[in-house]
């Protein structure tokens, strides 16, 4: 057990550090660079060059590439020219602003899918199963930026119950964060019970299925004991993994969410460095992505196989 848990960590660093290298790689190849950016066209060669001598970028890519992961080992990953501040300060705060989004759409989105998915699953092929299937297949088809647009029409334009777009500051107090939330979590949350709920209703039909609940069955067990003690724990370990996924993506910032709505999160964060060809900051972005979809996958690896004691026993 121990020996694959260490694989699975290791394959998780191999993960990231291919990440950080295409990364890095790809900031190198576009046009221009941070000192272009942050100063303009009319810059001269001298002042440029000062410039690209004060953050390191008269190095060559080797050194520089290294240089950085050794900082950003030590939790400094650059300075963001534009905003003239350490790259993890600006991070951080949009960080927060994102978690409490994506922790709201989970505690939304995650009971709701488990249960339709139970009762459509139960209840296979009913009126009630189809129409609940049929408005996720709905949901996963529609564009992000249709459904938010069509939430923002309907209860901001329509019935002026919530606000249209964001208007908080990004380091407004929590409570402030709170009051806007309600729209951007209920756009993130139809996208994610629509994808967990068509997980759990196929993994509950393939275990009401199964041998051990055909005989449960048959010797007289409460069926209602038998889902939620039996069925409804060995059905939802295909789903831990699609669950960590979905978590991963709302915690990496949702971009079209948070720009529809001006949420100052990760996502917006990322379309706002972009377009002031905040290279560091970019960077830096993307480094932490990577790092938490490959922290959460190894989470969810490592709780597949405590939950799991045949799939442990077979891999060890």
């Amino acid at each position: 057990m121990p020996g694959l848990i260490l694989r699975r960590l290791l394959l998780g660093l191999v993960t990231l550090f291919a990440v950080i290298l295409i990364m890095f790689t790809a900031v190198e190849v576009l046009p221009g660079d941070s000192c272009t950016a942050y100063l303009g066209r009319t810059a001269t060669p001298t002042v440029l060059a000062n410039c690209r001598a004060e953050i390191g970028m008269d190095r060559p890519v080797a050194v520089r590439f290294f240089t950085w992961i050794g900082d950003a080992v030590r939790g400094d990953l650059g300075v963001s020219l534009a905003r003239e501040k350490p790259v993890v300060e600006v991070i951080a705060l949009r960080l927060r602003n994102t978690a409490v989004l994506a922790f709201s759409a989970t505690l939304l989105g995650f009971p709701i899918a488990i249960l339709f998915g139970v009762l459509t699953a139960l209840r296979r092929d009913t009126g009630l199963d189809v129409a609940v299937s049929t408005a996720a297949l709905l949901a996963m088809s529609i564009p992000e930026f249709v459904s938010a647009t069509a939430l923002v029409l309907v209860f901001s334009v329509w019935l002026h119950w919530l606000p249209g777009i964001n208007v908080v500051p990004p380091d407004a107090p929590l409570g402030r964060l709170l009051a806007s939330i309600v729209t951007p979590t209920i756009a993130l949350a139809l996208v994610t019970i629509a994808h967990v709920l068509r997980m759990v209703r196929t993994s509950v039909i393939e275990v009401m299925q199964s041998p051990f609940a055909q005989m449960a069955i048959l010797r007289g067990v409460p069926y209602w004991r038998m889902v939620f003690r039996h069925v409804l724990p060995n059905a939802l370990l295909p789903t831990i993994s699609l669950m960590a996924l979905q978590i991963a993506w709302l915690l990496g910032g949702v971009v079209v969410i948070e720009v529809v709505f001006n949420y100052p999160g990760l996502g917006r964060l990322t379309v706002d460095a972009i377009s002031d060809r905040d290279l560091p900051l970019v960077l830096g972005i993307a480094v932490l992505l990577a790092l938490i979809y490959v922290a959460i996958n190894l989470i969810a690896d490592i709780l597949i196989l405590f939950a799991n004691p045949r799939l442990r026993t077979a891999r060890t």
